[in-house]
């Protein structure tokens, strides 16, 4: 997408201020199970069925632990191949089984496999939206905090990447975080998304967050400003947490490497100002 900063005045670089503010959502994962008034422990399952899709994880004294083993089958071998994944999301809404609506319409010839409750769990609009995790180095997998539009209507649907992290692109001194704005299915919008370097381990915590403003989204790793994206997303997004392991080109697996396991601290999101 084009640089628009010049039609909005001088760039604000400021890292995230966050004092005073009040969260409205401080997830600490210290009760020792999770909470499913917030997170619904399934990856997409309209695409594919709640039991394929359902969360491997643990809940460890002050962390969230999504695993993959070497159990795990792929979430939907008809529509994503071998892919598997371990995720848990605050909403779900989708059609009636054979229908095309659903969130996330990640490629096309895609139908409701099985029909969903609607959940309206946790929806942010504006506001501060913040992660504490620790990413997986392995070659096979990667790691993602990307919230969604909810999709209530279907151009409502784009994605606010606020970390995606490659297992590949760690090395000894850092790694690469991918974040922006994927307009998904959203007409109004355009995909505006890079990688930034980052050094340090980042297998161990950081905090990746962004500021959200019916003018701009702010990126933010550590507090430290990396990104802004001048553009506008009006509706409510839910928080999608992920930890993927990726297909080999082989079909193999490193079946001695597993479990992966992804591990988050802390999920808070603060209202708008």
């Amino acid at each position: 997408m084009a640089d628009l900063t010049h039609r909005t005045g001088p760039l604000d670089t400021s890292p995230l201020d966050l004092d005073g503010r009040e969260p409205d959502l401080d997830e600490r994962f210290g009760q020792g199970v999770l909470d499913e008034k917030v997170w619904w422990p399934h990856y997409l399952p309209h695409w594919s069925s709640r039991e394929r899709t359902a969360a491997r994880y643990t809940v460890a004294p002050d962390a969230l632990e999504l695993f993959i083993d070497a159990g795990t089958a792929p979430w939907s071998p008809e529509f994503d191949g071998e892919n598997r994944v371990s995720h848990v999301q605050t909403g779900q809404f989708s059609g009636e089984q054979g229908s095309a609506i659903g969130q996330h319409r990640f490629r096309d010839g895609l139908v409701v496999r099985e029909e969903q409750p609607e959940r309206r769990l946790h929806l942010p609009r504006f506001g501060v939206i913040e992660v504490r995790m620790a990413a997986v180095r392995h070659p096979d997998a990667m790691v993602a905090f990307w919230p969604i539009g909810f999709e209530g209507r279907p151009d409502d649907s784009g994605e606010i990447c606020i970390a995606e992290i490659f297992g590949s692109e760690l090395d000894d001194e850092g790694g690469w975080v991918g974040v922006g704005v994927k307009a998904q299915h959203d007409p109004r919008l355009l995909d505006d998304f890079e990688k930034v370097r980052v050094d340090g381990d980042l297998t161990e915590m950081h905090d990746y967050a962004v500021e959200w403003t019916p003018e701009a989204i702010r990126f933010f790793i550590d507090h430290r400003w990396v990104k802004t994206v001048h553009q506008s997303i009006d509706y409510p997004v839910q928080l999608m947490l992920d930890l993927y392991e990726l297909p080999r080109s082989d079909g193999t697996r490193d079946l001695a490497a597993l479990p992966h396991t992804l591990r988050v601290e802390r999920v808070r999101t603060f209202p708008p100002r």
